[in-house]
C-alpha cells in the first residue's frame, strides 16, 4: 500500500503548480470581465445622480432630500465593495503566480502590488470591524505583517 509520500513528489508538485497556474487563468479572465463590466470601479463610480435631478434646483423637497442622502450613501458603498471585490481578485491572482514561479523568484514590483493590495484590504477589514463593534479605529497608521516584505 502507498501512503502517497513515495515517489513522484516532483510530478506532484508540477501538476499543483499547472492547477494553479490555470486557476490564475480563469481569475485573470474573471478580473478582465469585472472590470469591463457595469459593476467596473470606474464605470461604477462615475454612474452618478445630482441632487437637482430629483425635483429640481433648491426646491424644498425633504423626500427627494432622503433619496439622495441615501443613493449616495448606496452608491458609495457599492464603489468601495467594486475596489474591494477588484483587489482582492488581484491579490490572489499575484499569490497564484508567487506559488507559481518560487516566493523567492517574485519580481520586486510584484511584490510591492500584493503588498499594497494587502495593507488597503487589512484597513477596510479593521474599519468594517470597528464600526461593527462601534469603537474608534486603533492604529490606523500600523503597517500589517507580511511575508513578503515591500523593497
Amino acid at each position: 500500500m502507498s501512503d502517497g509520500t513515495s515517489g513522484g513528489g516532483s510530478a506532484d508538485l508540477q501538476r499543483g503548480v499547472g492547477a494553479l497556474e490555470q486557476f490564475q487563468k480563469r481569475v485573470n479572465a474573471l478580473l478582465a470581465d469585472f472590470e469591463g463590466s457595469a459593476a467596473g470601479k470606474s464605470n461604477i463610480a462615475a454612474q452618478t445622480v445630482s441632487r437637482a435631478s430629483l425635483s429640481g434646483q433648491n426646491a424644498c423637497f425633504a423626500e427627494a432630500d432622503g433619496l439622495y442622502t441615501q443613493y449616495n450613501r448606496v452608491h458609495e458603498s457599492l464603489v468601495s465593495l467594486s475596489q474591494s471585490l477588484g483587489d482582492q481578485i488581484e491579490y490572489l491572482s499575484l499569490g497564484v503566480h508567487a506559488a507559481a514561479v518560487g516566493f523567492d523568484n517574485v519580481e520586486d514590483d510584484v511584490r510591492r502590488r500584493f503588498y499594497e493590495i494587502q495593507v488597503r484590504l487589512d484597513a477596510e477589514r479593521e474599519k468594517a470591524q470597528a464600526e461593527k463593534t462601534g469603537k474608534p479605529k486603533q492604529n490606523a497608521d500600523k503597517q500589517s505583517d507580511s511575508g513578503w516584505a515591500a523593497e
